[in-house]
């Protein structure tokens, strides 16, 4: 993580105008590698007009940081909105100074204000980042973006595309429309009605014809849960929210909640000018085309496991968290606002956080032990349950076959009750929450503290 290696990529980029936009967060400087500048600005993501989005160093796609596993990286935040924010690395196993969620972890950052991030990533993979207040409107104007994390040794593909999946909440002038609704809030959430891949709709990315390539979607969306599959039959599944998988499998038609992550490898078509498509329910999102190479006979890598914590499922303790349907309309507030309170987990509704008032832990984890988290979705919706700090291990499903996976976002379908197990390694209090953004919103959050 070099300066030398940073203007390299830099100049790379510059050179493949048909590849996502992947460029620094800003020059390297004395202190930091990386600056991500918070603010308002207006961008282009349908032709009728332009939206005015919140955005990292003023346009969107944000900028895709990489950092290198066992690396540290420095990233430098200034905030230029005229709200607080901060920054969490999602999936990232780091410590909980550095985990962006404001009180629990760190001061919110106030407007004009920096604060510097600085942690040694112990995995690789695909990993995002976004604020921790005021999720709803921050996230939905725009502020998210992708953190690839390289392996030790990198794996020789021909080609690494990351992908954004967002459905954008705007009309046809540009402007937004409403990013909740109550009515929407206590069912699946308020879908945007713009599909988009790095902020364009379905684009088309060249790529060189039998190489091998590996297609990173990133699930980035407050509310929609993208059906993925390909045209290409294939394609294979290598890592799954960040975590290889120990034997690829076959792409038939996977479900990636919003936190959710999925690493496909393909081997482009051999013949210039053919393509793969992936889509959507049906609807295509990208397009892969093939450009003349020299390329032959290629194989897809294999990426190495992450060092996630051995089990000790034999001394295991499990703790059952009951998620269900509240629908609970709270009092108007002195502020004359509405709180909505319409998710439970183990029958309490997150009744938010301030710098004197911290709520109790969900549950108290000893540090080094192993635990089994009996999942069960009460509801008739699905949830993806995301925790910080950890890594879990999917064990079960009462619903389906599963074979074991690692996991920073369990999704939990109706009715259906996951065993997910993970060592409590991490000290710190890490926030547990559905990652549908309204979910959290209206009470479907806690925190666990490992002590």
């Amino acid at each position: 993580m070099n300066r030398r290696n940073f203007i390299k990529s830099s100049l790379l980029v510059a050179m493949s105008s048909s590849l996502p936009r992947v460029v620094l967060a800003a020059t390297p400087s004395a202190g930091f590698d990386y600056e991500l500048i918070v603010e308002a600005a207006d961008v282009n993501i349908v032709a009728g007009g332009s939206t005015p989005a919140l955005c990292f160093n003023g346009g969107y796609p944000a900028p895709v940081i990489r950092a290198k596993q066992h690396q540290p990286v420095r990233i430098r935040v200034i905030n230029k909105l005229n709200e607080p924010t901060t920054i969490h690395w999602h999936g990232m196993r780091i410590p909980i100074e550095m985990d962006g969620v404001p009180f629990l972890s760190q001061p919110p950052i106030m407007p004009g204000e920096t604060f510097d991030y600085e942690f040694t990533p112990p995995d690789a993979g695909s990993f995002w980042y976004h604020p921790h207040m005021n999720s709803v409107e921050q996230l939905g104007k725009g502020l998210v973006g992708a953190l690839i994390v390289d392996e030790a040794e990198k794996p020789d593909f021909d080609e690494d595309l990351v992908l954004c999946m967002k459905n954008w909440h705007i009309k046809d002038d540009g402007s937004f429309s409403a990013l909740t609704t109550p009515q929407n809030a206590f069912r699946m959430g308020t879908p945007g009605r713009v599909m988009t891949i790095n902020g364009e709709i379905h684009p088309t990315y060249n790529v060189p014809a039998g190489g091998a390539i590996r297609v990173r979607f990133l699930n980035v969306d407050n509310t929609v849960m993208y059906q993925i599959n390909s045209t290409d039959p294939d394609a294979q599944i290598l890592a799954i929210d960040g975590n290889p998988i120990a034997e690829p499998i076959v792409l038939t038609n996977h479900m990636a909640a919003p936190g959710m992550r999925l690493d496909l490898g393909v081997i482009a078509p051999s013949k210039v000018g053919e393509t793969v498509t992936f889509k959507h329910k049906g609807k295509p999102m990208v397009t892969i085309k093939a450009v003349a190479s020299q390329l032959k006979d290629r194989r897809l890598p294999k990426l190495p496991l992450n060092p996630i914590p051995a089990l000790d499922l034999e001394n295991a303790e499990t703790i059952k968290f009951a998620f269900e349907w509240n629908a609970n309309i709270t009092p108007i507030e002195k502020d004359g606002k509405v709180s909505y309170n319409f998710w439970t987990m183990n029958r309490r509704s997150w009744e938010g956080m301030s710098k004197g008032h911290i709520p109790d832990p969900l549950a108290t984890l000893e540090r080094g032990k192993t635990y089994i988290f009996e999942l069960s979705n009460l509801t008739q919706y699905h949830h993806p349950i995301h925790i910080h700090g950890h890594t879990f291990t999917v064990l079960k499903s009462n619903k389906k076959a599963i074979t074991p996976f690692h996991s920073d976002t369990v999704l939990l379908g109706q009715n259906e009750t996951v065993l997910a197990a993970l060592v409590a390694d991490n000290p710190g209090r890490w926030m547990y929450h559905c990652h549908i953004i309204e979910h959290l919103k209206t009470g479907f959050m806690s925190f666990v503290e490992v002590t």
